[in-house]
């Protein structure tokens, strides 16, 4: 997952936080505690990541409402996140989240920003349906085979417009 952080990334945000390991994974990497945002859902592993990463922004809240949570602590004071990891269980969920997940997770992340996603299973982890509403790309970026089961990173990116050169009509005399 890290592999597939933009080039100079600084700030991320973290959903699903679960015992830390990715949490962990991100400080060895080089993101300054201040600069992450780790969001659980369960309050039980939320204490356990308040007291494993104390500098860290660790907030028990809904990935729904990631804009709200990011603007309420302040977390959007320095800027705009450059990525956001999400360990949560997007296969599992009906569209409707998936969208408000995925929608809420790009509101907060920078332009050219990216949403990595960890998954087990077999296929992308987010709708076509979901993918096209939002304007965005997926891209199968790794799989661990010698993971039971088997586990795949994805990564999402809001679509990039390019100029479009027109043709030039020939001329009448040319046809």
């Amino acid at each position: 997952m890290l592999a597939e952080l933009p080039a100079r990334t600084e700030r991320v945000i973290e959903l699903g936080g679960g015992t830390g390991v990715f949490t962990a994974a991100l400080l060895e990497h080089g993101i300054v505690p201040e600069h992450l945002l780790v969001l659980e859902l369960n309050e039980d592993l939320h204490q356990h990541l308040v007291r494993r990463f104390p500098q860290a922004h660790v907030v028990c809240g809904d990935a729904r409402e990631l804009p709200d949570i990011v603007s309420r602590i302040g977390f959007d004071e320095s800027g705009k996140a450059d990525a956001v990891l999400s360990g949560l269980g997007l296969l599992s969920m009906n569209r409707v989240m998936q969208e408000e997940i995925v929608s809420a997770a790009f509101a907060v992340l920078r332009a050219g920003g990216r949403f990595i996603q960890f998954t087990y299973g077999p296929t992308c982890p987010v709708r076509k349906e979901v993918l096209a509403e939002l304007g965005l790309h997926a891209r199968r970026a790794s799989l661990t085979w010698w993971n039971m089961p088997p586990a795949t990173v994805y990564v999402f990116e809001r679509g990039q417009s390019r100029e479009v050169v027109p043709t030039p009509m020939p001329r009448s005399s040319e046809r």
